[in-house]
């Protein structure tokens, strides 16, 4: 289940026309704590922010946002919570990911499955999903149905009926589903216990988003309705409508409907410190893969936690080392002729310590000992003279460029505030992100590379062909 970021929901919005035609991609999410404040750098333009969104909070704690775009009669309407699979109680990964699929079981005013058809009906979508960060219910309708969309989803908020007849039967939905993405697939399973070799099987970084098996079995009712109620509440949600509508009119039908919603209490998130590295290898056989794939990933500082003034260079870092033809793996893995593919992969908007992973597949006759080689003598490069001046200008140029799709279509503008406002970043993270990202020296890329790459806190993992030991 892939996390919708900055990068992902630029990719959604960039899949997702203007009009309602296709079902939205499921990703995942964010969630508010107190966060660095972000200080916009200095001697640069004041640039025009991205969605000009406004943003107000209620007298029950909750906090609204507004983007308004006026380009098609559409509106999206997105309820963020600020808990997420890394809010799992302990023994119980799985259960953010399992209420939601719960929350979709009716309402004191909707019945079962009533919501999901009123909006298909409607020539509108509706999902939600689930990330280490975020839980999300979402619709996209045409921009007069939105008190339609607003009153359901305030129902579902604040009188979810969670019965228990539907317990079991959920589950066996949620098992299916932890089948077919990951216990079908050779690489989501090398990738589930790679990261729990990292972090550890119970870490919050070293769950899976939807749960390990043993423990989906064991979620009661009780587990659901005590995540509900201290994770999803007022305080701790962010309202986001994208679209046409207008200030006055979503300000009108907040107050009415969502601030029906009781203030309560809510138990904000405690994750623990990363600690040392469980494994520093991690080697997995697989008789379903054909050729070798290498993956290696370093804790990492993110907006909300560590060293937060490596952030910004770590996304400048991992586009110019793995972002496909330019980037400095590709020149060295597939123009060299020893691997089919290569990237880096780094989100600094996320909750607590991030990753900075690198990935590449072996080329048929090469092994596994030449392509680390090369890997290891491309970051060593790197890590002594640090980037050239015009791969920096090219990875922030190319990086910026990006914004300009956030403002084609309806998908990334809702993806992109909420998540980060369910994390407890400001505003202004979104709206001047290229802002951000142009004030990155080469000086900071070389020192955050050093920071994390020079680090030996991270795993290396081989997903290799053949059959287990």
């Amino acid at each position: 289940m892939p996390s919708v970021t900055r990068r992902t929901a630029l990719r959604s919005a960039a899949a997702l026309p203007v009009a309602i035609a296709a079902p939205p991609a499921l990703a995942q999410v964010a969630a508010p704590t107190p966060a660095p404040a972000i200080v916009p750098p200095p001697d640069r333009p004041v640039d025009r922010p991205l969605f000009g969104a406004t943003s107000w909070t209620m007298p029950n704690g909750l906090r609204v946002v507004l983007a308004e775009s006026r380009r098609v009669p559409v509106v999206s309407h997105y309820l963020f919570y600020a808990a997420g699979a890394g809010e799992d109680p302990a023994g119980r990964s799985g259960t953010a990911h399992f209420l939601e699929h719960m929350m979709f079981k009716g309402s004191r005013n909707v019945a079962p499955g009533a919501m999901s058809l009123v909006v298909a009906r409607e020539g509108g979508q509706d999902n939600a999903f689930t990330s280490r960060d975020v839980t999300a219910y979402h619709q996209t309708v045409e921009a007069s149905r939105l008190p339609l969309v607003m009153r359901m989803e305030a129902d579902r908020f604040a009188f979810p009926l969670l019965p228990e007849a539907t317990v079991d039967p959920e589950r066996a939905v949620v098992l299916e589903e932890r089948g077919q993405r990951t216990g079908s697939n050779p690489r989501a399973r090398f990738w589930e216990g790679f990261e729990a070799a990292m972090w550890g099987p119970q870490h919050w970084r070293g769950r899976p988003i939807i749960g390990w098996e043993e423990e989906i079995r064991a979620i009661t009712l009780g587990d659901l309705r005590s995540f509900f109620d201290t994770r999803y509440a007022p305080s701790n949600a962010v309202l986001v409508v994208t679209g046409d509508a207008r200030e006055a009119q979503v300000k009108a039908l907040a107050e009415e409907l969502y601030g029906a919603v009781p203030a309560r209490a809510a138990t904000l998130r405690d994750r623990a410190a990363p600690g040392p590295v469980g494994q520093p290898r991690f080697i997995q056989h697989d008789p379903a893969v054909r050729e070798a794939n290498f993956m290696r990933a370093a804790q990492a500082p993110s907006l909300t936690w560590g060293e937060t003034q490596h952030a910004w260079p770590l996304e400048v870092l991992a586009h110019l080392l793995g972002s496909g033809p330019g980037s400095r793996l590709h020149h060295a893995l597939v123009e060299g002729g020893l691997a089919t593919s290569a990237s880096a992969s780094y989100d600094s908007e996320t909750m607590g310590v991030g990753t900075f992973s690198l990935s590449a597949t072996c080329r048929a006759g090469v092994t596994p000992e030449q392509l680390e080689a090369k890997v290891d003598a491309t970051i060593a490069a790197l890590l002594q003279d640090g980037p050239s001046e015009a791969e920096c200008a090219r990875s922030i140029r190319q990086l910026t460029a990006g914004a300009l799709l956030s403002l084609d279509g309806i998908g990334a503008a809702p993806r992109m505030l909420g998540g980060v406002l369910a994390i407890g970043l400001p505003l202004e993270t979104v709206e001047f992100w290229p802002r951000y990202l142009r004030a990155v020296t080469r000086q900071q890329i070389t020192e955050a590379a050093r920071a994390v790459l020079g680090s030996p806190v991270g795993t290396t993992g081989w997903l290799l062909p053949g059959a287990p030991a």
